[in-house]
C-alpha cells in the first residue's frame, strides 16, 4: 500500500466534496468458485482500496462527514485462522498503517448504521456490483435490492470520480508498471504465435507472465481469429495461416493498477496486402488520436478525428463513398467500428464504470451522444492532466451487422455494400495504446510501445 498520509490526504478531500452525513464503503467479500471453500481469487473493491489501502475481505469503513471520524469495521483473526493462514497483525496495527484510529467489530457496522438512522443522519452509498454487498446494504438501509443503483448517492459518486479519475504520482508509477507487464504479456504471445498452436495456449502463456509479474490480469484475456466479435472470450480454434489474431490483454499490478493493450496480428506471421490496408488505417487512426491528446479537449473531439481517418482510408479503398466529413456526421463509419475510442482506466480497467458510465466519462456539460457508435464512446468529456485513457480505434467486418444495414438502407449513400462482400470473412482489426494526460499534452504508459506497423509486426513475430 502507499504511505498513510496519501489515504488521510484521500478522505479528507472526499469529505469536503460531500459535506455532510456518513459515507459508507463496503469491502469485498470471498465467492466460492464450486463451494464455499474453493474461492476465486480475492478482489478488494476498488473506492475501498483507494481511501483504505486494506487488500482483505469482510472490512467495511465509515467516515462521519461533520465529525471526521473514521471507522473500519473488521474483524480479528481466530485460532482456527492461524491454524490454517498463521499469525495475522490485528486490525488496529492494519488500521494505523492507513491513518485510521478506529477500529469495530465487523458485527457493530448494522447498529453505527442504524442509529444513524435514527438521528436523521443521510447514510452516503456507492452502487453495489457484488450480490453479497447486495444484501448487506438491504440489511443495513433497507433499500430494495433492484433500487440500490437509483439510490447510490450522487454527491458521493461525484465526489469519488473527481478523486480517483486524476492520479497522482504513486498511482501513475503502479500504471507504468503495469503497462511494462501488459508489454511483456503482448510480446511474448507475438513472438510465440504459431499455425497450429491452439488460442488457449497463448493465453494461458499471458495469463502466466500477469500473475508471476503482478496480481492477474486485468480483465479476462480476449484473444480471437475471429476479431469482428469486440469481446471474444473463446479460446478454442487452432492459428490458421492467412487469419487475422486480435488480442486484447492487459495487467494487474500488486497494487491492483491496471493496463490494457490490443495489437491485431497475423496468425502465420505474414500480413496479406488486404489486410495491411486495413491495419495501416488504424495504425493511422491510432497515431493521430495519440498525436491530439493533450488538456482542454474533449475525448469525443479525439474520437470523431480518429473516425475522420477510418472512414476516409475506407473511402480510399473504395469500401465507402462520398464527402468523409458528411460520413462521419452521419455515423457512417460505425458499420466499422461500432465501439469508443476508448475509456477511462486505473484501478480498474474499465475506470469507476460501478459507479455509472455517465458520471465517469461525462459531466453536466458533456452528455452522451444517442447516435449508434458514438453513444458506445465511454469517455467523451474535456481531458485534464491526470487523466488515464486507452486510444483503441478498430476497423470490423460484421457480417450480421452489414446485412442489417444493407437490408434496412442504412447509410446507403455512404457504404459500397456489394463491395463489402469480399470482406466477410477479414474478421477485424484493434490497435490500443494507454495515455497519460500530461500538463503539456500526453504520453504512452510503460517503457516500450508494442509494435504499430505491419512491417514491426512481422519483424517481432519472426524473432525466436
Amino acid at each position: 500500500m502507499f504511505s498513510k498520509d496519501v489515504y488521510v490526504k484521500r478522505r479528507k478531500e472526499l469529505a469536503s466534496k460531500v459535506k455532510s452525513g456518513i459515507l459508507l464503503f463496503l469491502g469485498n467479500s470471498e465467492a466460492g468458485t464450486n463451494y464455499i471453500g474453493n474461492t476465486y481469487r480475492f478482489r478488494q473493491d476498488s473506492s475501498f482500496l483507494y481511501f483504505f489501502g486494506l487488500d482483505e475481505p469482510d472490512l467495511a469503513a465509515v467516515i462521519d462527514v461533520e465529525s471526521g471520524e473514521e471507522i473500519i469495521f473488521g474483524n480479528d483473526v481466530t485460532i482456527d485462522d492461524i491454524i490454517w493462514m498463521g499469525p495475522q497483525p490485528l486490525m488496529t496495527e492494519k488500521a494505523t498503517l492507513v491513518g485510521v484510529d478506529k477500529v469495530k467489530a465487523a458485527s457493530d457496522l448494522g447498529s453505527y448504521i442504524a442509529n444513524a438512522k435514527n438521528l436523521g443522519r443521510i447514510v452516503h452509498f456507492l452502487p453495489p456490483y457484488r450480490y453479497h454487498n447486495q444484501i448487506k446494504l438491504f440489511s443495513l438501509l433497507g433499500v430494495d435490492f433492484n433500487r440500490q443503483r437509483e439510490l447510490a448517492s450522487d454527491q458521493l459518486i461525484k465526489g469519488v470520480v473527481s478523486l480517483r479519475e486524476i492520479k497522482d504520482s504513486y498511482e501513475i508509477a503502479e500504471m507504468d508498471k503495469a503497462a511494462d507487464i501488459g508489454y511483456a504479456m503482448h510480446y511474448t504471445a507475438m513472438r510465440m504465435a504459431k499455425p497450429g498452436m491452439i488460442e488457449q495456449e497463448l493465453v494461458g502463456l499471458m495469463e502466466g507472465i500477469a500473475i508471476s509479474n503482478g496480481h492477474m490480469p486485468s480483465f479476462p484475456i480476449i484473444l480471437s481469429q475471429n476479431g469482428e466479435t469486440l469481446h471474444n472470450h473463446t479460446h478454442h480454434q487452432t492459428l490458421t495461416d492467412g487469419r487475422l489474431l486480435v488480442i486484447d490483454a492487459g495487467a494487474e499490478t500488486n497494487m491492483h493498477y491496471a493496463s490494457d493493450f490490443t495489437r491485431t496480428i497475423p496468425s502465420g506471421g505474414k500480413f496479406t496486402q488486404k489486410q495491411k490496408d486495413i491495419y495501416n488505417i488504424v495504425s493511422a487512426a491510432n497515431d493521430l488520436a495519440t498525436a491530439l491528446v493533450k488538456p482542454g479537449i474533449t475525448y469525443t473531439s479525439v474520437h470523431l478525428a480518429a473516425a475522420r481517418v477510418l472512414a476516409q482510408g475506407l473511402i480510399n479503398l473504395g469500401l465507402m463513398k462520398g464527402n468523409v466529413d458528411d460520413a462521419v456526421a452521419a455515423g457512417a463509419h460505425a458499420l466499422f467500428m461500432p465501439h469508443g475510442l476508448g475509456h477511462q482506466m486505473g484501478l480498474d480497467v474499465h475506470d469507476m464504470e460501478d459507479l455509472g458510465e455517465n458520471f465517469v466519462g461525462y459531466d453536466e456539460v458533456h452528455k452522451r451522444a444517442t447516435q449508434f457508435g458514438l453513444k458506445s464512446l465511454r469517455m467523451g468529456k474535456t481531458l485534464r492532466p491526470g487523466h488515464v485513457i486507452t486510444n483503441e480505434p478498430g476497423c470490423y467486418f460484421i457480417p450480421a451487422l452489414i446485412e442489417k444495414w444493407k437490408r434496412e438502407g442504412i447509410n446507403n449513400d455512404f457504404i459500397n455494400f456489394s463491395k463489402l462482400e469480399d470482406y466477410y470473412t477479414f474478421g477485424g482489426i484493434r490497435i490500443e495504446d494507454d495515455i497519460l494526460v500530461t500538463e503539456n499534452g500526453a504520453r504512452l504508459l510503460g517503457r516500450n510501445r508494442l509494435p504499430n506497423t505491419p512491417e514491426a509486426v512481422e519483424a517481432e513475430m519472426s524473432r525466436l
